[in-house]
């Protein structure tokens, strides 16, 4: 699907080289078909030795060499950008944002009638190529536009596609998710550690845990209770630990953290 398309990278930073290093490990593109855009020229440089993939200076430019323009500049930017390039952004051309809070109608109105728009919401473990992604179709976005998104982020991880409503949703699940996961590993670390466990043996055997149960349900052939279930013998260990977080409301603290910050996602796209 990629055949002599030419994609455009506008901002450089951390995500901007995720996706670029995603593209060109997974052959979507030559490095030579790649352009990536940032005000900083070390970047640029980085971009260039690290990628072999060609650099601009100047946004128009580096969209108007571009038949997929990704946006992953900060969503304070992104109007101010929008601005910039709205007159190189032919209706040719695929758009696609990563900008959080940043709707595909905010996008569309600085762009000519008709053009395609695809918001993606993306998160941190994209950086190891573990990331998940919920991806949403504008106005004009069709199904084929759709798929070429999804395998951009596939390169970095897994894609979902959701209604645009249900962004923020995501916003506080995935996008928000690693930081839980954080503290449970961090929570799970000081236990062992509490327990009699080094701590380097303890970071060890907590993260590699989390990292194994979540690649069991990503498996798909059981529901997490049942594979909870799977290890939980009548009065044995792990069901006095259940009992333990049941106590401590565990699920219910996950749910109202996933809770507040999708609210506060809402707060935040709600200011432009």
């Amino acid at each position: 699907m990629f055949k002599n398309k030419k994609l455009s990278i506008i901002g450089g930073g951390n995500m901007g080289e995720v996706i670029v290093s995603g593209i060109i490990a997974g052959n979507l593109v030559s490095a030579q078909s790649v352009t990536v855009s940032d005000i900083d020229t070390t970047r640029l440089t980085r971009f260039r030795d690290t990628y072999g993939v060609r650099t601009e200076e100047e946004n128009p430019k580096a969209v108007a060499s571009g038949d997929i323009i990704i946006f992953a500049v900060k969503p304070q930017t992104m109007g101010d950008v929008l601005q910039e390039i709205s007159k190189s952004v032919t209706n040719s051309k695929l758009v696609i944002s990563i900008a959080a809070g940043i709707t595909t109608s905010f996008i569309e109105g600085f762009l000519k009638k008709g053009m395609r728009v695809i918001r993606v919401m993306p998160n941190t473990p994209a950086l190891i190529g573990e990331g998940a992604a919920a991806l949403a179709a504008g106005t004009n976005a069709g199904e084929t536009d759709l798929t070429l998104a999804q395998q951009i982020f596939n390169a970095v991880g897994i894609t979902v596609v959701v209604k645009e409503e249900l962004m923020d949703a995501v916003t506080g699940l995935s996008g928000s998710g690693p930081a839980y996961t954080f503290l449970i590993i961090e929570a799970l670390s000081d236990a062992g550690v509490k327990m009699g466990l080094t701590r380097d043996v303890a970071l060890k055997l907590a993260a590699q845990t989390l990292a194994g149960a979540a690649k069991l349900c990503l498996k798909g052939d059981r529901h997490p209770a049942q594979l909870k279930d799977m290890v939980t013998s009548p009065a044995g260990t792990t069901i006095a630990g259940v009992k333990a977080l049941e106590n401590g409301c565990l699920r219910g603290t996950l749910m109202d953290a996933v809770e507040a910050a999708t609210l506060r996602s809402k707060e935040l796209g709600a200011v432009k």
